[in-house]
């Protein structure tokens, strides 16, 4: 699904629920989002934007009354030609079951500009392995469920959330033949995987080629902090093969953005505090260098945290829960890194001993 956009300067104008006066957001004439990039059959902006936090408590700390706020995100994106925005069936469980699609829902039809706001927004959501989907069908539902909670006849991408091939591998097949189905049928314009390594990556690829499906997107965990010998090997099928690398926290949960040092008290809550204790302390040499090329840019460190993510050719699903840091993010687009800093930072990164948790679920 998509939604039809102004080539003219966005005006980018919202209201804060912090901030009453009304702010207008430039972003640099050189590198313009909608200047889109090919994802599979569809043009998307070079960054999207990730919803993980919209339903999400415990990691999180979603909460009902965050939707106002949420919604001025979405607008502010879509005013600056954002077009991809991520999500999962899984982001909000229980009574909050579905809730960042049903928000994009919402978002999506009571949007004030164009009257054809649907045309262009391209959703990319994902869909559980849960061990009771065990045949196509089952899968196929998932589909239609989330289609209903999105209130749209097709979804842009339709993604497995991981791969079972690990623990039940018996369920890989169906879950298979279940993207099969639902690409068939029409319910997505386009399939792709999530937290799939090198080897099963290359595997869902040829399977997905018999039966006459393209395999366009895998979203894998890929930032500064995760750059390790499987990333760069699914970046190397990816560019080899035609699929279009998403890359998701590309942030490090926050341990890139310069907000929080081994020293401060103020880690977050929750289960990121366990991960920023465990490795905050060996990040030192990759932030010092983040900081320098910001100061030196006249950026903030996320935005260049960010742009390495683009300038390696993958598109960034930066997570957003605030207008400011959905403000602050718009702000990696419109520049590129030179090819001397990407160097600095990717021999800072090797210099510091500490790297992210990979996923549990990423396959080899």
């Amino acid at each position: 699904m998509a939604i039809s956009m102004s080539t003219t300067t966005p005006s980018a104008l919202f209201t804060s629920p912090i901030a009453s006066p009304i702010k207008i957001l430039k972003i640099p004439r050189v590198f313009w989002p909608w200047q889109k990039v090919k994802l599979g059959p569809m043009s998307v902006s070079p960054m999207g934007f990730g919803t993980w936090a919209w339903g999400n408590q415990l990691l999180w700390g979603y909460q009902e009354s965050m939707d106002t706020e949420l919604q001025q995100i979405f607008n502010l994106a879509v005013d600056n030609g954002i077009n991809l925005f991520d999500t999962a069936d899984s982001y909000g469980t229980g009574k909050l079951n579905g809730q960042s699609e049903k928000l994009l829902g919402r978002f999506i039809r009571e949007f004030e500009g164009q009257t054809q706001v649907g045309d262009n927004i391209v959703i990319a959501t994902k869909f559980a392995a849960y061990p009771w989907r065990l045949t196509p069908n089952q899968f196929v539902n998932a589909c239609k469920s989330s289609l209903d909670r999105l209130e749209v006849e097709q979804i842009g991408i339709g993604q497995l959330h991981w791969s079972t091939a690990n623990y039940a591998p018996l369920q890989e097949r169906a879950l298979w033949d279940g993207l099969v189905a639902m690409y068939d049928k029409g319910f997505v314009r386009a399939v792709g995987v999530s937290n799939y390594g090198p080897k099963q990556l290359l595997k869902i690829h040829d399977y997905l080629k018999e039966r006459g499906v393209p395999l366009s997107s895998a979203q894998v965990q890929f930032s500064l902090l995760s750059m390790g010998e499987d990333q760069m090997e699914i970046k190397s099928i990816c560019d080899s093969l035609g699929i279009r690398l998403i890359s998701y926290s590309p942030l490090g949960l926050g341990m890139l953005t310069g907000k929080y040092t081994p020293t401060c008290n103020n880690l977050p809550r929750g289960p990121r505090s366990f991960l920023f204790r465990k490795i905050l302390p060996g990040l030192e040499p990759l932030l010092i260098s983040l900081k320098e090329i910001s100061e030196k840019r006249g950026k903030s460190i996320p935005q260049v945290a960010i742009n390495w993510c683009i300038c390696k050719g993958t598109i960034p699903i930066p997570g957003v829960k605030s207008v400011k840091q959905a403000e602050d993010n718009l702000g990696a687009l419109g520049w590129k890194l030179r090819p001397t800093e990407l160097d600095q930072l990717e021999y800072a990164a090797t210099q510091s001993p500490r790297k992210m948790l990979q996923n549990v679920f990423q396959t080899r």
